[in-house]
């Protein structure tokens, strides 16, 4: 899986990244983190995706530190998702209300 940081919002500045990576880690979830110049979410800053091949991608916009542990959450139930649709969207707390975009895989 594939999660990319918008570095032209505030959280992209920081080590957000990194911390993001650790927790992935730490949960057994291998993903490559990285960072991209303006994913056109200005309006929603802070953003981050989700995609890995064959898979439905995710936009997320408003994101904030505190999101870390549902953004674990979810990229636990996505890994686990063989086309990446989740069946229910509630274990993701507050992140639930910060998608954006679904993009068909």
């Amino acid at each position: 899986m594939k999660v990319t940081l918008c570095t032209s919002c505030e959280l992209g500045q920081t080590d957000f990244a990194v911390r993001l990576t650790g927790a992935l880690a730490a949960a057994g979830i291998a993903a490559e983190v990285g960072g991209t110049d303006c994913m056109s979410g200005c309006t929603r800053a802070s953003t981050l995706a989700f995609r890995a091949t064959g898979k439905t991608a995710y936009l997320f916009g408003d994101v904030t530190a505190d999101d870390l542990p549902d953004l674990v959450t979810f990229a636990r139930l996505y890994d686990a998702a063989p086309d990446g649709v989740l069946a229910d969207a509630r274990p993701l707390g507050a992140l639930r209300g910060k998608a954006i975009a679904r993009i068909p895989g």
